[in-house]
């Protein structure tokens, strides 16, 4: 689909890509081989650690053979003086310099929905700051019917304008409720076909294939629609992840079906 040869394969978790496969193929030179292109990482597994250590731990993920970096919005993950509550004291530009320094390049960031409908000229401005590519929904919660949902992709192809205009592009990032039928609906098709594909594209997080959708299958049907990969890998008797490579993910396949 020639998307992910120049975007992003973005681990969901610091420790769920193998890192230690990572370094050692990076002492090598050889970490961007391994996937063809740099490895990114979602900061949210190691939250508890970055909010305490900024620049120590992206120096850690530097040397784990991350090259790209996926934030999570401190405003929108800040809760009760936990999540990113910390980092509400750094600016843009503060966050940025770290970054940089670690040799580490940040491409997107995730945001909670409803600080985009409150806050959205705000949270643009400080994604420029960041130097984004991607400004990614997290979620929209989990709507009951089929007319909620849809309602919801207008105001995300709303917000996918605003995103446009300033020069990056807004993703919506799947979780299991986008795989459910709705009147004998998949709400996944329903929104593709709701979104502005000039306006939103998705972050596919990928599923479970023994209980969910296949997700070479996904890359090959939404083919042009899928600009970034959370990639996990799932264990054969369904109990949840286990380190990628290392679960019934056929990597190679999906690789070939990614480029």
């Amino acid at each position: 689909m020639n998307n992910l040869s120049r975007r992003q394969f973005i681990a969901a978790g610091a420790l769920g890509f193998a890192a230690l496969r990572l370094k050692t193929a990076a002492a090598e030179g050889t970490a961007e081989n391994l996937i063809e292109m740099p490895p990114g990482c979602q900061v949210y597994g190691v939250r508890e650690r970055l909010v305490t250590d900024l620049s120590g731990v992206l120096k850690e993920l530097y040397d784990a053979g991350y090259r790209l970096l996926e934030f999570c919005s401190p405003p929108g993950y800040s809760w009760d003086g936990g999540g990113f509550t910390p980092l509400l004291n750094l600016s843009a530009q503060e966050i940025k310099r770290q970054v940089d320094e670690a040799g580490l390049r940040m491409v997107s960031c995730h945001y909670q929905y409803q600080e985009l409908l409150e806050h959205l000229d705000e949270r643009i401005e400080f994604a420029k700051l960041l130097g984004l590519e991607h400004m990614v929904v997290a979620s929209v919660g989990r709507p009951e019917t089929l007319d909620a949902w849809l309602e919801c992709a207008d105001h995300l192809n709303k917000i996918g304008s605003s995103v446009r205009d300033a020069g990056m592009k807004l993703v919506f990032h799947n979780h299991t409720q986008e795989w459910q039928e709705i009147d004998g609906v998949l709400v996944f098709d329903a929104l593709t076909k709701r979104f502005d594909p000039s306006l939103v594209n998705w972050q596919f997080h990928l599923q479970n294939p023994l209980s969910g959708p296949n997700p070479i299958e996904v890359l090959t049907k939404y083919s042009g629609r899928i600009l970034s990969l959370h990639i996990m890998d799932y264990s054969n008797d369904r109990r949840g992840s286990t380190p990628v490579g290392q679960g019934v993910i056929e990597w190679k396949k999906l690789f070939a079906a990614a480029q």
